[in-house]
């Protein structure tokens, strides 16, 4: 499974921004998905993920309310719609291919990971 995730950008406190990531392998559909990110200096953390048929989503305390995770298996792509964003949003965003059928908020948990998009919130 290879993914590719793009979206990431430059935007103010209180904007929104959506991430896309989309996987290149034919059996996408059958994997629950996540999103992460990596600000500097610090360890990659859970964001949000999304079952292999998109009826179940988990999200970060920090985000709930702001984020919202969600896949079009017909087009081989997750997203993740970010608003309100806040500075401290700011890192480096990863998607992440994980259990077969399932869902996890683990990052041991995922197999596949994307390289990553910057997102950047200036106050």
């Amino acid at each position: 499974v290879q993914l590719q995730a793009s979206g990431g950008g430059l935007v103010q406190a209180g904007g929104s921004l959506r991430l896309s990531c989309t996987s290149s392998g034919r059996t996408f559909s059958s994997y629950g998905m996540g999103w992460f990110r990596q600000a500097p200096g610090k360890e990659r953390e859970f964001v949000a993920a999304i079952s292999w048929r998109g009826g179940s989503t988990y999200y970060a305390d920090s985000v709930k309310g702001r984020f919202t995770i969600s896949r079009d298996n017909a087009k081989n792509t997750v997203y993740l719609q970010m608003n309100s964003l806040k500075p401290e949003d700011t890192a480096v965003y990863y998607c992440a291919a994980g259990p077969i059928r399932g869902i996890a908020s683990i990052l041991d948990e995922y197999d596949y990971w994307g390289q990553g998009t910057q997102v950047t919130v200036s106050s």
